[in-house]
């Protein structure tokens, strides 16, 4: 058997009832399969895949506060430095009722390559809470953050852990997070990243994911040849990447025609209105009914249907597991030409493989979705430096990253004999790197 066959079947075993974790793992110790056997014996030596497969440390703590009813909750939080062979560990915080310890390692695993392809010093976390901040109101979710704070602060500081911001934790959470934080420590420092840009946040940062995304999309295209003014999109979800993603889009030329929530979709032949999905969702914080109620162009779907559309160019920004192998040969009968993933792993293996065996030109979220971690990197040496970039100069590098990160794993793709295989490209570029770090710092 494989070392890395060996070590799938001990990750399988000790981590049974964690199907997302598994999935993440599995898609990334099969792709990397060319470089481990090309250093199998040092790998195996070094004991390299069990390391990067386990946890640093994972931490699981009760997370007690009280509604406008005076009832107490109780709700239970994680946080999971998974690796810091790069820098500290870095990755958002997620609030959602379908998180456990499972969700927080997968999306912690996804991370240390995601911010290794950033090519910036920062390592992979990731943490959250089963905490629901629907429906809530300001005080009750100041009340859940300020009690997850006060257990989470203890692991947490600017050189050792930087969260940041993740579905269902926006500009309102990470404030109340961040003065839990200087109440408790006395410090004020860049340990949270997404803040408000009266307190140490950076310009660009709200953009940043759904930017990154469309530039991605751009340099992907541009090097096939192809342009992406004149291309219609479909995207799911209608948070903030999904947001900024279609605002990009439009400023580049192209056009997107869906969004969706945890109800519905929207089918707008004219182009999503950005200016009124803001409204819906980020002002309002309504369902989209709300946006086909106000706009005559648009249809609204119950349940899911954005894969169904005709389109040139589909971006998934919604959650883990969202498109799947009858949505893959929807785009492809209805003649997709590239997928990028917005959200983390929201494509199934079955569905990945059948993309690219169709032609399709696939980027995963690791690489496809790095500018949000990016972008939060720069914020860190902002806060660092005590200073304020512009927008521009924030935009300009985010691009120049982006670009790079294409290039890199186009790269890494054709050194294995594996040139268009983008997935494969960007697990191994960012594999790379950290293994380096790891071999040079010795057995920790």
């Amino acid at each position: 058997m494989s070392y890395v066959d060996e070590v799938l079947a001990r990750v399988k075993t000790k981590n049974a009832a964690e199907p997302e974790f598994l999935q993440a793992v599995e898609e990334v110790l099969e792709s990397i399969r060319p470089v481990v056997e090309a250093n199998e014996e040092l790998y195996k030596k070094e004991a390299i895949l069990e390391r990067i497969t386990e946890p640093d440390r994972q931490f699981k703590f009760r997370v007690a506060w009280v509604d406008d009813n005076g009832q107490a909750q109780v709700n239970t939080g994680y946080r999971v430095q998974f690796n810091n062979a790069i820098g500290p560990y870095k990755g958002g915080l997620r609030l959602h009722p379908s998180v456990y310890l499972g969700i927080i390692k997968f999306l912690g695993f996804e991370q240390v390559f995601k911010n290794s392809l950033t090519g910036l010093p920062i390592g992979g976390g990731k943490g959250g809470s089963d905490f629901d901040p629907k429906g809530k109101s300001d005080r009750e979710v100041m009340a859940f953050c300020q009690s997850f704070m006060t257990e989470l602060y203890k692991y947490i500081g600017a050189d050792v852990d930087v969260p940041a911001g993740d579905i269902g934790t926006g500009a309102r959470e990470i404030g109340y997070l961040y003065g839990q934080y200087k109440r408790i420590t006395r410090l004020y420092e860049g340990v949270l990243t997404g803040k408000g840009l009266t307190y140490g946040g950076s310009l660009a940062r709200t953009e940043a994911t759904g930017y990154g995304l469309l530039y991605m999309v751009e340099e992907l295209l541009k090097s096939h040849g192809q342009d992406i003014a004149g291309k219609t999109c479909v995207v799911s979800g209608a948070g903030n990447v999904a947001i900024y993603a279609i605002q990009k889009a439009h400023q580049l030329g192209a056009k997107c025609v869906t969004c969706s929530d945890s109800t519905g979709w929207i089918y707008d032949p004219e182009g999503i209105d950005v200016d009124l999905l803001k409204e819906v969702k980020e002002v309002k914080r309504a369902r989209l009914t709300e946006y086909a109620a106000a706009r005559p162009s648009a249809e609204y779907h119950e349940g899911r249907g954005v894969w169904s559309v005709k389109c040139d160019i589909a971006l998934p920004c919604a959650t883990q597991n969202e498109l799947l192998i009858d949505d893959a040969k929807a785009l492809v009968a209805n003649g997709c030409i590239a997928v990028c993933e917005g959200a983390n792993m929201p494509t199934t293996l079955d569905a990945t493989q059948y993309l690219q065996q169709n032609g399709v030109y696939f980027v995963p979220g690791k690489a496809a979705n790095a500018g949000g971690v990016a972008t939060s990197a720069l914020e860190m040496s902002q806060n660092s430096e005590r200073l304020s970039w512009t927008f521009e100069e924030v935009d300009a590098k985010l691009n120049q990253i982006m670009v790079n990160i294409y290039h890199n794993i186009d790269d890494a793709a054709k050194r294995y004999g594996k040139e268009g295989d983008y997935v494969a490209g960007a697990n191994i570029a960012g594999f790379e790197k950290v293994v380096d770090a790891m071999l040079a710092q010795g057995v920790c």
